[in-house]
């Protein structure tokens, strides 16, 4: 959901956290569930370009994008 609020692709995200793409694509599709390296590297990238991460409240975890 956070990659596809900021309209990213495959590519764009594996550029700013420096992750291979197929990592991505992987982990997305529940194939493989990612390095702690790697995971915090996809969030850092996504945190910088805007993205909140909501932790779970009931309703569910979620995103959104960071206003201004």
């Amino acid at each position: 959901m956070a990659r596809a609020a900021l309209n990213w692709s495959l590519t764009d995200l594996s550029k700013a956290a420096g992750v291979h793409r197929n990592t991505i694509s992987n982990f997305e599709t529940g194939r493989y569930g990612g390095s702690e390296e790697a995971l915090a590297a996809i969030e850092q990238a996504l945190v910088a370009a805007g993205v909140e991460f909501i932790a779970e409240n009931g309703g569910g975890a979620g995103v959104r994008l960071r206003k201004g």
